[in-house]
């Protein structure tokens, strides 16, 4: 970035510290239109009130990395002949026309808040994880490069951008924390890191703020920007801070390019963060109460629900639950540790996976209803695909490896809240659970149900040169699960 040397008088440390936060994804990204340059669509509000669409303040979109068997959670075929439909049972719920896995009790007793989206077609051409994040996280259909490069397909600038960067971008902003908030990792490692999850083309000042937590210190979250060395206060770097504002006097002049004001906007984003004891508080999650933590879970995928909803209660509007894999579950799953099941699929799931989430997400469905905060808060469950109905992975020895390989052709999606009305289940797939059959959806369709919970209505952005272009043009929302 050629503007960082003109900040190399300045204290090196404070600097690196202050910027950190700045650019967790800068490199993916391009300068784009300043806050309030895109302004929200006026619409019929008292129609969406009536209808409950465009209620959600917030937004938390929970993503199962790895890809999670629709077909073994919450589109089970129980006629369907036993090399496709598994060992596991269908239980009764807490709504009517909902049935569940038998190894999601608690989230059975939560159905009535939930609508079961069961007939997503998000069929990619690579059939593999590149292209299933992208087109679930953007709603666009990947391009040819995803086919030609392969893992080797990084994030660029001119990618479409992740939903939650467009529904942040057309809010102002508002207190000190970020509108847009990922944790408790970017996925995945790199040299792989995962397209869609960015802001690119529409400037990287609505990229995620990455918080980052680990399974060995669950309770611990933390940004770069919240973190000082031990011989660095607050009251140092604010000084520290003044003298960088007088030395700008002298930078005035460089000011005038769009990179130099780009630069002091993530400056200035990650001081804020760093000086705001509003934003040290809503990270310590370990200040809830006992009895709460215990419910959510210990696992830092619970306690990544629990800071989520203490982000909800500080009014950020999009909150990013990356699943973080269990490294311990490689050999047994045959993946990275998370639900991307190639082996051993069931065993998987029934002591690992499902254990882990169905307190987790159940906890936080139960805590927003409780707290009245579900009505205004969207909740999205989805994945980068779902798996093979039929058993067999070759990769793990066929059927007998009991695992289910990628498969784009046919996934769930849960949503709750945010003017969803809940019991319900959407669309159906085949017998088999290969393909949809009733009211058949690709991720547009989901992209633009989030749009309109939040009432992001206007989707005209303007490139470099000041053309317009639409960010989604694809995809209608889902009227009926208002």
């Amino acid at each position: 970035m050629p503007s960082q040397s003109r900040y190399r008088a300045a204290d090196r440390r404070a600097f690196l510290l202050a910027s950190a936060s700045g650019f967790a994804g800068l490199q993916f990204g391009r300068p784009g239109p300043a806050w309030g340059e895109t302004a929200g669509g006026t619409g019929d509000a008292q129609a969406g009130e009536r209808d409950g669409i465009g209620k959600a303040k917030s937004v938390i979109l929970f993503f199962l990395c790895g890809g999670a068997s629709h077909v073994d959670t919450w589109d089970m075929k129980p006629a369907a002949p036993s090399e496709y439909r598994g060992p596991f049972s269908a239980i009764g719920t807490s709504a009517p026309d909902i049935r569940l896995c038998e190894h999601l009790p608690l989230l059975a007793k939560q159905a009535h808040h939930l609508a079961v989206i069961r007939s997503v077609n998000g069929t990619v051409s690579t059939n593999d994880h590149h292209a299933g994040y992208y087109y679930n996280l953007t709603g666009h259909v990947p391009d040819a490069t995803f086919l030609s490069q392969g893992n080797n397909r990084r994030p660029y600038p001119d990618d479409w951008p992740y939903m939650g960067s467009v529904v942040v971008s057309r809010r102002a902003p508002t207190g000190t924390l970020p509108g847009l908030l990922s944790l408790p990792h970017m996925p995945s490692p790199a040299p792989y890191t995962r397209p869609g999850q960015f802001a690119a083309r529409l400037g990287v000042e609505f990229d995620p703020l990455f918080i980052l937590g680990s399974r060995d210190e669950p309770l611990r979250f933390q940004a770069p920007a919240l973190t000082l060395s031990g011989d660095v206060t607050r009251e140092q770097l604010q000084s520290r801070q003044e003298l960088l504002s007088r030395l700008d006097v002298a930078r005035r002049d460089f000011e005038t390019f769009p990179a130099e004001r780009l630069w002091k906007q993530h400056q200035q984003r990650a001081l804020n963060l760093l000086l705001s004891a509003d934003a040290t508080a809503a990270f310590d999650v370990s200040q809830e109460p006992v009895a709460i933590r215990n419910r959510y879970g210990d696992s830092i995928n619970a306690t990544s629900l629990l800071l989520a909803r203490r982000l909800v209660e500080a009014e950020v509007p999009f909150v990013t639950v990356f699943w973080q894999g269990d490294d311990s579950l490689r050999k047994k799953c045959k993946s990275a540790g998370s639900w991307d099941t190639h082996g051993n699929n069931f065993n998987c799931l029934k002591d690992d996976l499902l254990p882990e989430f169905d307190q987790a997400f159940s906890a936080l469905v139960e805590d927003l209803a409780q707290s009245g905060l579900l009505e205004q808060t969207l909740l999205v469950v989805t994945s980068e695909m779902g798996r093979t109905p039929k058993i067999g992975d070759p990769r793990s020895g066929g059927p007998s490896g009991a695992g289910r390989d990628h498969w784009t052709h046919c996934q769930s999606v849960l949503m709750a809240g945010g003017g969803i009305r809940g019991g319900q289940v959407f669309g159906s797939s085949d017998r088999l659970g290969e393909y949809p059959n009733e009211h058949p959806l690709t991720p547009a369709d989901i992209a633009k149900t989030v749009y309109a919970a939040t009432k992001t209505e206007d989707l005209m952005a303007y490139d470099s040169e000041g053309r317009p272009y639409n960010l989604l043009e694809e995809g209608q929302p889902i009227h009926q699960l208002f």
